[in-house]
C-alpha cells in the first residue's frame, strides 16, 4: 500500500486521487496540473485534511498527519480497516489472530487512540486486546491519521493521536453512482464482498451499502493451519440527508456484526500440533471458544452556513454488545443466540447472575454511548481563523453474563474548547485550550458471598493546550513545529478489572488509585520536495505521567492463567519517522521509509524500563512503476486513436507493478519483568502488488488488483501480536502461534453508473 504522509509525499497517488474525491465534500483532496506530469508530487499544497478545526491545507497542518486515499484502500490486501493502514509510517497493529486489529500510533495503542468515523467517536470495548474496531473497512473511503496529543480537538484518550475515517463524498447534483467489490484471500480463503449506490437528486442525499466477509483459519509455515482464527463479518450503512446552500442535515445508521473465534494456542504435547477442538481449519463456521460482537449506531450531522462562519452539530448514539462462549457451551447458530438474546434483554430484570445455563454467552457486556459535539467555526478574515466548542459523551455498561472482568459502569463526560490560527507571509501560526471534566462510577457486586467488584467513583479533570507553527521557507521547503498537552483518564477496565480474560490469555487485576496520564509532546518536522526527489522527517518526544500498563505479577489464578496487574510511572518516548523517495522520471518510484520509538519507564531496573508492547523499528522500501494511460482527443478529430494495450475495445488504464520489502529489525527493548514480554527477532517480508483500470470502448468498467503479502512464505512473529505467548510446542521449543503466511489476494471493484 502506498503511503502518503507528511513525511512521504507521492507522485502516483496524487493522480488517483484526484480522479476519485469530491472537492465539494471538504474532504482531503488533490488537484491534478495537466500541464506538467513531472510536478505531480509537488500538488502537496493541494491537500486538505479535515482532522482539525476546520479544513486546513496540509501544507499549513503544524502537528504530523498521514493521508490514506481511496485508490490506496481499494489497492490494499487487509482483513480490516487498521490492518489496510497500519503500514503508514509512524503506525503499528496489535493483533489477535487474522481478524482483529488494534491500532498503535508512535508505540501507544488501546485507550489512547480515538478512532473517529461517521463523525463522532468510536466506542466498543476499546480497552481489550482481542477487542477490534467495529466499523466495515468497505464502507471507508479516506483515512486521516494524526499523530501526537489530539487533546484539544477529541478529548481524553487522544493521547497518541486520531484516526479518523471518512465515508465517501456526497455525490455531485443529478447524480446516482455506486459500485460492486468482491476479494478473494488465498491463504485464510477470505471471500468478501461490498455493495453500494449512493446519489442526489435535487439536494436529496443518499448512501447505502451492505458488506459481507468470511475467513476460514489461516495457515504459515511452522503451525499449518491456526484453529480459531476463522472469523465473519456483516455490515450495513444507510445515509439520508439534504443538501442544500444553508448547509446539511444528514442521518446516519450503521450496523456491524462480526463473529470472531478465540486463538487459544493449546498443543498437543506429544505432536506439537495445535488442538483443534471443534471444526475443520478450512471450515467457515464458528469454532468454541468465539466471540460474537454487535455494533449498532446511529448519528445525526448538521452543519449550518452563516455570514461569519458556519455552525456544527452532530449527536451519536451506540450499542455495541460484545459475547463470549466458552468450551463448555454449546455451538448454537447465531439465529438461536439472537433470539436468547432478546428473551434475555426482555427478562433481564429477572437475571440470575449465577447462571451456568450452556445457552447464554460466558461473558457479555453491553456498551450505551451518547455522544455530542457542538462547534462554531469563523470564515477566515485577515489571515484568522477561529473556533470554539462543546463535546462531551455519557455511557452506561452493563454485565450480562455469568463471568466478570469488569464492573458495570457509568460514565459522565464534557469538554469545552477555544482554538485560533493565523496565517501570514510564509508563516501559519495556531493554538488552543481545553477544559474536560470526566466521571466514572462503578457498580459493586457480591458472587457467592465475596465481593468481586466494589462500588466505587471517581472524578478527574484535565486541562490541556497545542501551539504549533509552519514555515514555508519556499515552495520546495517546509518546516513545522508543534508542542501539545495531552490527557488521558484511566478506564474501567484499568481501574476496576477482576477477572480471566479468555481473548487475552490472562487473569486481570485492576487498580482503583490510579491517576490520569498526561503527557507533554513536541514535534518537528521537515519536508522538502522537487522534481526529482522527494525527502522528509519528523522527529518527536514525548513524556507522560502516570502512564498506566499491564505488568506480570508473577501468580497464577485458580485455572491456571498468568496474573496481570494494572500499574503506573512515568514514562518518557523518543522516535522519528523519515522517508525519501526517488522519482527520476514521472512513471518510476523508488520510496523508502524508516520509522522507530524508544519507549522507557523512568527510574525503573534494567528488567522494568521499557514500555511494553512497543513496536519493533520498521523500515520498508518499493520500487513501483506507473503506465498512465493518457487519451488525447479533440473536438473534431475523433479519428485519432489512444494507444491501445490489448484490442481495438479494450484498453488497459492506469497500469503499475510494485516490489516491496518490509524488514522488521530485532525488538529487544521488552518489559521482561515476571515473563512480561520476550524479545523478537527481526524479519523481512516480500511483497508484490500490480493493478489496473479495464476499459472497454473508453469507459471504465471495472478495477483489478492482485497483491502478493510475504510472497517467500517467511514464518514470523509480529512483536505486536497477542498469540506469540501462547503455549510452547514441545517438539520443536518454538513459543506461541505464528503469523500468516504467504497470501495472495484477488480484489475487482466495479462501478455503477446512472447518469
Amino acid at each position: 500500500m502506498k503511503k502518503i504522509t507528511i513525511i512521504l509525499p507521492l507522485l502516483c497517488v496524487c493522480t488517483a486521487i484526484a480522479a476519485q474525491d469530491s472537492i465539494s465534500n471538504r474532504h482531503h483532496h488533490l488537484v491534478e496540473d495537466s500541464t506538467d506530469v513531472f510536478y505531480r508530487h509537488m500538488k502537496l499544497n493541494e491537500l486538505t485534511v479535515t482532522g482539525v478545526t476546520g479544513d486546513t491545507k496540509l501544507k499549513h497542518a503544524t502537528a504530523p498527519v498521514s493521508l490514506v486515499s481511496a485508490k490506496d484502500l481499494r489497492s490494499t490486501a487487509s482483513a480490516n480497516i487498521i490492518d489496510a493502514i497500519a503500514h503508514q509510517p509512524g503506525m503499528a497493529q496489535l493483533t489477535t489472530g487474522s481478524g482483529i486489529s488494534k491500532p498503535i500510533i508512535r508505540g501507544l495503542g488501546y485507550n489512547r487512540v480515538v478512532v473517529m468515523n461517521d463523525g463522532v467517536r468510536q466506542e466498543g470495548q476499546q480497552w481489550g486486546d482481542e477487542h477490534g474496531v467495529e466499523v466495515d473497512g468497505g464502507s471507508v473511503n479516506t483515512v486521516e491519521v494524526l499523530k501526537g496529543p489530539a487533546s484539544l480537538m477529541y478529548g481524553s484518550d487522544a493521547m497518541a493521536g486520531v484516526v479518523i475515517l471518512h465515508g465517501q463524498p456526497i455525490q455531485p447534483e443529478g447524480s446516482i453512482k455506486g459500485n460492486v467489490s468482491l476479494e478473494h484471500q488465498t491463504n485464510n480463503g477470505l471471500l468478501g464482498y461490498s455493495l453500494n449506490l449512493a446519489g442526489n437528486q435535487r439536494g436529496f442525499v443518499w448512501d447505502g451499502r451492505f458488506s459481507g466477509k468470511w475467513a476460514h483459519a489461516y495457515k504459515n509455515k511452522y503451525d499449518g493451519y491456526v484453529p480459531g482464527s476463522q472469523f465473519r463479518e456483516l455490515a450495513g450503512r444507510l445515509m439520508l440527508g439534504v443538501q442544500r446552500q444553508w448547509g446539511h442535515s444528514r442521518l446516519t445508521g450503521t450496523v456491524y456484526h462480526m463473529t470472531p473465534s478465540i486463538v487459544e494456542g493449546e498443543r498437543d504435547a506429544a505432536t506439537g500440533d495445535l488442538v483443534c477442538a471443534t471444526v475443520a481449519p478450512t471450515s467457515y463456521h464458528k469454532q468454541l471458544p468465539y466471540q460474537q460482537v454487535k455494533h449498532y449506531k446511529l448519528v445525526w450531522d448538521n452543519s449550518l452556513n452563516l455570514y461569519s462562519g458556519y455552525l456544527k452539530a452532530i449527536v451519536g448514539y451506540q450499542q455495541n454488545r460484545r459475547q463470549e462462549f466458552e468450551e463448555h457451551h454449546h455451538d448454537h447458530d447465531e439465529a438461536d443466540h439472537d433470539h436468547e438474546e432478546a428473551d434475555h434483554d426482555h427478562e433481564e430484570a429477572d437475571h440470575d447472575e449465577h447462571s451456568h445455563d450452556a445457552s447464554n454467552p460466558a461473558l457479555y457486556f453491553r456498551l450505551h454511548t451518547l455522544t455530542y459535539d457542538l462547534r462554531y467555526l469563523t470564515h477566515e478574515v485577515s489571515g484568522w481563523k477561529l473556533a470554539a466548542g462543546l463535546q462531551g459523551m455519557w455511557q452506561q455498561s452493563q454485565n450480562l453474563g455469568h463471568e466478570y472482568l469488569i464492573p458495570a459502569y457509568r460514565l459522565f463526560d464534557v469538554g469545552i474548547y477555544a482554538t485560533t490560527s493565523k496565517q501570514t507571509g510564509r508563516w501559519t501560526l495556531n493554538g488552543g485550550l481545553r477544559y474536560d471534566h470526566r466521571r466514572l462510577h462503578g457498580d459493586g457486586l457480591t458472587e457467592d458471598g465475596r465481593e468481586r467488584f466494589a462500588d466505587f467513583s471517581r472524578h478527574f479533570n484535565g486541562v490541556t493546550g497545542s501551539v504549533g507553527a509552519v514555515w514555508n521557507v519556499s515552495e520546495h521547503l517546509n518546516l513545522r513545529l508543534n508542542v501539545a498537552r495531552g490527557f488521558r483518564t484511566p478506564n474501567m477496565s484499568e481501574l476496576g478489572s477482576n477477572g480471566s480474560h479468555e481473548g487475552a490469555l490472562r487473569y486481570e487485576l485492576g487498580n482503583r488509585q490510579l491517576k490520569a496520564e498526561y503527557s507533554l509532546q513536541g514535534d518537528l518536522g521537515v519536508d522538502f520536495t522537487s522534481r526529482f526527489v522527494s525527502a522528509q522527517v519528523a522527529l518527536f518526544a514525548n513524556h507522560i505521567d502516570h502512564f498506566i500498563f499491564l505488568s506480570s505479577n508473577g501468580q497464577f489464578s485458580d485455572e491456571g492463567d498468568p496474573v496481570y496487574a494494572y500499574t503506573q510511572g512515568d514514562a518518557r518516548l523518543l522516535g522519528f519517522e523519515a522517508g525519501v523517495d526517488f522519482h527520476p522520471v514521472h512513471s518510476l518510484h523508488f520510496a523508502n521509509t524508516f520509522s522507530m520509538v524508544d519507549a522507557r519507564l523512568k527510574d525503573q531496573p534494567s528488567d522494568r524500563q521499557y514500555l511494553p508492547y512497543t513496536p519493533a523499528p520498521r523500515w520498508t522500501s518499493e520500487l513501483k512503476w506507473e503506465l498512465v494511460h493518457h487519451e488525447h482527443t479533440t473536438m473534431g478529430h475523433s479519428h485519432e486513436q489512444p494507444h491501445r494495450h490489448f484490442t481495438a475495445d479494450v484498453t488497459f488504464n492506469n497500469v503499475y507493478i510494485a516490489a516491496a520489502l518490509e524488514c522488521h529489525l530485532r525488538q529487544n527493548h521488552v518489559y521482561s519483568a515476571d515473563a512480561t514480554e520476550t524479545p523478537t527477532p527481526s524479519y523481512t517480508l516480500l511483497n508484490l502488488t500490480a493493478g489496473t483500470d479495464l476499459l472497454v470502448a473508453r469507459k471504465k468498467v471495472a478495477e483489478l488488483y492482485v497483491v502478493a503479502n510475504n510472497l517467500l512464505n517467511r514464518a514470523y512473529q509480529s512483536h505486536l501480536s497477542r498469540l506469540k505467548y501462547a503455549d510452547t510446542n514441545m517438539v520443536t521449543g518454538r513459543q506461541g502461534v505464528y503469523n500468516m503466511g504467504r497470501n495472495i489476494t484477488f480484489k475487482i471493484v466495479i462501478p455503477i453508473n446512472f447518469n
